[in-house]
């Protein structure tokens, strides 16, 4: 599996691809200013629910962040329910 991100202007959405099907896709704003990614939506595509695989795509846009040193607010529930859950996170998350 291949992550991808296509960035555009001061958002974009990172996309889980399992060969050439797109298993889910992540979207974001950036403040660049304020040193923050914003996570607005998950999205599992249903043949790949239940996997993890939006796990997979909340981790990935953290290692996005901690790349350009921002914190991440997660205004999407179910990126908001997986980051509490992550110790390792703790540090970068803004409740």
């Amino acid at each position: 599996m291949t992550f991808e991100n296509n960035k555009s202007g001061n958002g974009g959405v990172i996309s889980l691809n399992k060969e050439n099907e797109e298993v889910g896709r992540l979207t974001y704003t950036v403040f660049p200013d304020d040193q923050k990614l914003i996570i607005s939506y998950v999205l599992v595509h249903p043949k790949f629910e239940g996997r993890g695989m939006g796990k997979f795509l909340v981790e990935e846009s953290i290692k996005f962040a901690r790349e350009n040193n921002w914190k991440v607010y997660p205004h999407c529930s179910y990126a908001r329910s997986v980051m509490n859950r992550m110790q390792d996170a703790q540090d970068i998350l803004i409740r």
